[in-house]
């Protein structure tokens, strides 16, 4: 297991290298482009929805279904093997090229065969193996791991390949790409006629006919599959399908999700040895368990085995796009990764890069077998906490201290009276203090070179709500506000301009001052604990409120009462039905004002407002589905959006992420933030988030003082003054 520092030390050497992460969001932006033109037409929910059907039966069938593909195979002339583990894989392969005199394997592409190891176990039975997917054969001649599923050598580029390639054949190569792919050619085909025994992965294992399918685009797999005389394939058990259909259905799903194809250039069935010249052949299957098995039968896990391996989660994870897979990763790669590490691997190997995942939830918006990956993570998360631990600053803060309310509270008012000494005015706006430098330790490159810091707010939003006028004689609707820490106690003016615009709405606010931390910081920290109590302290609050709706200016708040309220306290009776209805009337304010008050229609008469560009957070988007309701808000109130480039991808923030553990990647993915919101030559940036502004604000600060970063709240509630 990687120690903590020697695991930073591979991060900063991935930042260090500014190419890799230019490679990965090229690619990364291209394929946004592809995939979406590749669903163009087709409803992905519901071919996902579908997809996650067949796998889930396959999970509850799996015995009969793996009985019934053996049988079939078996008499399809297969040798049939089920290893529990990737030594006994392994072991069986080396015996086989024992037995058959062989001393030279053609491989095509098989994670699984890199999850066991497999060609450094040949080596040392002095048995050759050669990768035939181009990809994998340059990683072979660097030395390297895959640092992508689908795409292993997508971390290097066309110069270093050249270089492989001129050292591997003697002759000095140009790094032009045809001819790199017709050295390659050249090159490979010898692989397969002079090999002994060819081995493949396997996408699909098809229980009713004993056959297996390949989806690949460049035709060595059916090369390794058909020339050798002895054909090994070598697969995970859980690749099982039903059938055929089954498999065609999921063939139209991987290609989209994979690389943005329609489909690959080859689909390949074959049902026990194919013959080559009228010569009798042998297939042998190796089926590996390897902690599959017990994946399936983690209540909370499961469904990560409904992975199909496209790769998309990596292929749109912001943290995969700025450090790469061989960070981000062990054999398996970036959110999936981390699932498969945990269990393949053991828990102590997944220990760091459970909490390198962001939370973004961009995996979750792309993947096809819909799976949670992020649920998952969490869950990861919280077994890391508990046999590792996390950290003494977040058990002090989190246990001790967020866990009792009025302590919480009242060190945040001491907090901003002794802050005085590290803040000052930000020179583009009076009205707001920001910490610049950080004293001793604290004045750490990741932590205030690059960004500026908030100040606490003099007056918290709960010591202001009092005071706040509220004229609505008889309201169309009496709504909870559940502020959350970051507009309490940093950004309360947004907590006033959301209430003086329902106020116009006819809407009158209410303020239980009982409600705590919505509990997301210590579930993601892996402190479940910490989390139900301080989701049981705010349920109580709220349901004693007795109102119409729970409305949230704060997408992470929002989505812990509608989800993670539910989820913790399922196991609470007195607790439960609380939760559930809470969680069905919270909703984030600008959905409220948008979709219950058809606020948009009523605000049509304000003035003209200045250009503005619009940051979608991860968790209003991808956690809420809202991303339409501000954009309607803003153009009705007289705004023009000017849309950036990515507008929903991560801002970086990810609440102590940023801060605690990995603050050089955030760093990283907000730098490329900042340059989309400055690319747009607008001067104003919208978002919905609390925390995001943190990030931005503090961020665009240091890079630009002429651009503001405003919550949607506070541009409507400025429009409704420009009226009077």
């Amino acid at each position: 297991m990687a120690t903590n520092d020697t695991y930073k030390k591979s991060v900063e050497a991935a930042i260090a290298n500014p190419k890799l992460s230019k490679a990965l969001h090229l690619f990364g932006d291209a394929y946004l482009i592809a995939r979406e033109n590749a669903y163009r037409g087709l409803d992905f929910e519901a071919m996902r929805t579908e997809l996650a059907a067949i796998k889930d039966e396959v999970r509850v069938r799996r015995k009969e279904l793996l009985a019934e593909f053996i049988q079939n195979a078996e008499a399809a002339g297969s040798k049939v093997f089920i290893a529990k583990d990737t030594k006994e894989a392994n072991d069986y392969v080396i015996n086989l090229a024992k037995q058959k005199g062989a001393r030279h394997i053609a491989k095509s592409k098989s994670m699984v065969s890199e999850e066991a190891h497999l060609n450094k176990a040949l080596e040392a039975h002095g048995i050759k193996a050669s990768e035939t997917d181009l990809g994998e054969w340059i990683i072979q001649l660097a030395g390297q791991r895959p640092s992508h599923m689908v795409m292993p050598a997508i971390h290097m580029f066309k110069e270093e390949v050249a270089e492989l390639f001129t050292k591997e054949c003697g002759t000095r190569l140009t790094p032009e790409i045809k001819t790199l792919v017709d050295h390659a050619r050249l090159r490979l085909r010898k692989e397969y006629f002079n090999a002994d025994i060819g081995l493949t992965g396997a996408n699909f294992l098809v229980a009713n006919t004993g056959g297996i399918g390949l989806v690949t685009n460049e035709g060595n797999a059916r090369l390794c599959a058909t020339l050798p005389k002895v054909h090994v394939v070598f697969a995970g058990i859980h690749k099982l399908v039903r059938n055929i259909e089954d498999a065609i259905k999921i063939t139209r799903l991987l290609p989209r999700n994979a690389t943005g194809q329609l489909l690959t250039s080859y689909i390949t069935w074959i049902r026990g040895a194919v013959p080559v010249n009228g010569e009798q052949k042998e297939q042998h299957i190796v089926l590996i368990d390897g902690g599959r098995e017990a994946l399936y039968e983690s209540k909370v896990c499961q469904n990560a085995l409904r992975c199909i391996q496209c790769g998309a989660c990596a292929n749109v994870c912001p943290v995969y796009q700025t450090v790469g897979g061989h960070v981000f990763g062990s054999i398996y790669i970036s959110a999936i990764g981390i699932i498969l590490t945990a269990f393949y691997e053991g828990l102590d190997k997944a220990k760091e890069i459970t909490r390198a995942c962001i939370g973004c939830r961009s995996c979750v918006a792309v993947c096809p077998s819909k799976i949670d990956l992020e649920e998952i993570i969490l869950h990861l998360r919280n077994e890391v906490t508990k046999d590792f631990g996390m950290g003494v600053v977040k058990n002090v803060a989190f246990k001790a201290v967020m866990k009792n309310r009025g302590l919480f509270h009242s060190m945040v008012r001491a907090a901003s009276k002794l802050q005085g000494p590290i803040t000052h005015k930000n020179r583009s706006d009076s009205e707001r203090r920001i910490i610049r430098h950080l004293p001793l330790h604290f004045m750490d490159r990741d932590f205030t070179e690059w960004r500026d810091l908030p100040s606490i707010a003099p007056k918290s939003f709960r010591d202001q709500f009092d005071s706040i006028p509220q004229q609505v004689t008889n309201p169309q609707y009496r709504v909870g506000f559940f502020v959350g820490c970051g507009a309490d106690f940093v950004y309360p003016e947004v907590g006033v301009s959301m209430i003086k615009v329902l106020n116009s709405l006819n809407v009158e606010v209410v303020f239980p001052k009982s409600q705590n931390c919505c509990g997301i910081p210590a579930l993601y920290a892996g402190d479940t604990e910490t989390g139900v109590d301080l989701a049981k302290q705010s349920v109580q609050a709220f349901t004693d409120a007795k109102v119409d709706y729970i409305l949230c200016i704060c997408p992470t708040c929002t989505m812990a009462i509608k989800r993670d309220f539910v989820d913790r306290l399922a196991d609470h009776p007195q607790w439960s039905a609380k939760a559930m209805a809470l969680s069905s009337k919270t909703m984030d304010a600008s959905a409220f004002m948008e979709n219950i008050l058809g606020a948009s229609a009523k605000l049509k008469a304000m003035g003209t407002g200045k250009a503005v560009t619009y940051h979608d957070s991860c968790h209003l988007k991808r956690g809420s589905n809202v991303w339409k309701e501000p954009r309607a808000l803003l153009l009705a109130s007289g705004h023009d959006i000017k849309e950036m480039k990515n507008s929903d991808r991560c801002c970086g923030f990810g609440g102590t992420y940023s801060f605690l553990s990995h603050p050089q990647i955030s760093r990283q993915i907000t730098k490329d933030k900042v340059e989309t919101i400055q690319d747009t030559g607008v001067k104003t940036v919208a978002t919905d988030c609390p925390g995001c502004m943190i990030m931005l604000k503090g961020a665009v600060g240091k890079a630009d003082e002429t651009i503001r970063c405003v919550h949607t709240m506070e541009l409507l509630a400025e429009a409704l003054d420009k009226t009077k």
